[in-house]
């Protein structure tokens, strides 16, 4: 489910994919009122999926870090006020999340992202976290080997293409 719900630099909140359009993707605001609207190749438009967190040791992914935090506030919209939290107040409601977080590469803006994106999912309801995030019993594997099916016909695909495109340069040649 994170794979279609989508954050757009510089455009406030999430937003849901609907569908694609002839070089952008046609996109819904999630909140109170829906809007749709394109999004262009020039926007910066990033999937929640690909989201992680610092840690000391390694990244955590978002969804891991959401199911944390939903717990935490027993599936209600987190308890701080994070317009009106203090540094410290954000990375102490944080470390209660996400005890080991790395606080040099984690800035306040990035825990009031978080809260607020956890907010708004909340409250539209998309709150199974666990949807959003690869399982054991995941085809991660069958995943990778699909990706890895189409570059492989696309290997032999540029292999054939340069041998059509030399015949007729040696036919060239010889007249």
């Amino acid at each position: 489910m994170l794979e279609t719900i989508l954050a757009i630099s510089g455009k406030p909140g999430l937003y849901k994919l609907i569908s694609h359009g002839n070089r952008s993707l046609i996109v819904e605001s999630i909140g109170d009122k829906p809007k749709r609207m394109p999004a262009f190749a020039t926007d910066r438009v990033i999937s929640l999926a690909d989201i992680a967190m610092y840690t000391q040791e390694e990244e955590v992914p978002l969804a891991d870090v959401l199911t944390t935090l939903k717990e935490k506030e027993g599936g209600k919209v987190a308890s701080i006020d994070y317009k009106k939290a203090s540094k410290d107040e954000l990375f102490d409601f944080f470390a209660t999340v996400l005890p080991d977080f790395d606080r040099d590469r984690v800035f306040p803006s990035d825990v009031k992202k978080l809260i607020q994106w956890y907010n708004l999912l909340i409250t539209a309801g998309l709150d199974d976290f666990s949807k959003m995030k690869p399982t054991d019993g995941d085809n991660i594997d069958d995943r990778k080997k699909a990706d890895a099916a189409p570059a492989a016909d696309a290997d032999t695909k540029a292999d054939a293409a340069p041998a059509a495109d030399a015949a007729p340069t040696t036919d060239a040649a010889k007249a």
